[in-house]
């Protein structure tokens, strides 16, 4: 039997990975662990943990090989949190952030292990707040949701709250689990005001973003995701925002849909639509949205021209 015939059990169920104490089980040496490195056969991703193999057929999400390499390198009690728990459910968040491990423990100050990219807090979590992802620890939706709005920034963590929402990870009851995991953490109550503007009508990030920017400058969009009909009934469209009085429409303009040739004629028939039927639409970028007072600025002339 090779080497591969004997890794096949942990590693095809691991994203390619195999751990030292995985290794003693398939009676492979420590020496032939070092030598598969040496010649490159494996690559040590963190302590104790190596990738047997990585081709085309079974490449995955590098970003969750490596959540699963620091779960599986801080032992069997590890899960991953936060952001990195965030990425295993789908949710919008930024990967560039380091990944995040806990482990069983009450202190507070996060530790990293070998590798940079990897910190590891102690933490208690309880039985109910622990799920998995393709066989990877993590915390549940609800945790990870409660974590993301104490320590990420309030446009982050309500997208993901959001897009939670959406996709069904969590109902509009297990909001209120949310706030139960909230008390008594440092954070709280900033916390909970964030979580009162959650809306899972947002379909994108960049929807979360505009609502938000256009609500803490006193514009709030009167209804979300709302279709838009002419005198005979027929639907137009359907509107990202809407301010009702004022007969004007909010769009998220996403590059990655809106810039293929197909879509923008669509995008410039459905307008020309909307225009006819006397709406105002005002199409804002993820760009927009970096700024305070770019999006309001422009919701507030549309608004005075209307």
């Amino acid at each position: 039997m090779t080497w591969a015939d004997r890794v096949l059990p942990y590693a095809s169920k691991q994203d390619g990975l195999i751990t030292a104490a995985q290794c003693a089980s398939a009676g492979i040496s420590a020496d032939q662990v070092k030598h598969f490195c040496r010649t490159s056969e494996w690559h040590r991703m963190l302590r104790g943990v190596y990738r047997v193999w990585i081709t085309e057929t079974t490449r995955t999400d590098d970003r969750r090989v490596m959540i699963r390499a620091a779960t599986l390198s801080c032992g069997s009690d590890a899960a991953a949190v936060g952001l990195s728990a965030a990425h295993l459910f789908g949710l919008p968040v930024d990967d560039r952030d380091p990944v995040h491990v806990a482990v069983p423990g009450t202190a507070a100050k996060p530790r990293r292990i070998q590798d940079a990219k990897i910190v590891v807090h102690q933490r208690i979590l309880r039985a109910g707040e622990l799920t998995s992802v393709d066989g990877i620890p993590c915390t549940t939706p609800a945790r990870t949701v409660a974590d993301l709005l104490l320590t990420t920034d309030r446009l982050t963590a309500i997208a993901a709250a959001d897009a939670s929402l959406h996709a069904g990870l969590l109902t509009e009851v297990d909001l209120g689990l949310v706030e139960q995991m909230l008390v008594r953490r440092r954070g709280a109550i900033a916390a909970r005001e964030r979580l009162g503007e959650v809306d899972g009508r947002a379909e994108s990030p960049l929807e979360t973003r505009g609502r938000l920017r256009c609500a803490d400058a006193g514009l709030g969009p009167d209804d979300l995701q709302v279709e838009i009909s002419d005198q005979t009934g027929l639907v137009l469209a359907r509107a990202d925002m809407l301010w009702r009085r004022h007969r004007l429409i909010g769009e998220a303009d996403g590059a990655e849909f809106h810039d293929r040739p197909d879509a923008l004629y669509r995008d410039r028939t459905r307008q020309n639509d909307l225009i006819a039927a006397g709406f105002a639409v005002v199409r804002f970028t993820w760009q927009d949205t970096l700024s305070r007072t770019r999006l309001p600025s422009m919701v507030l002339a549309a608004m005075r021209a209307g």
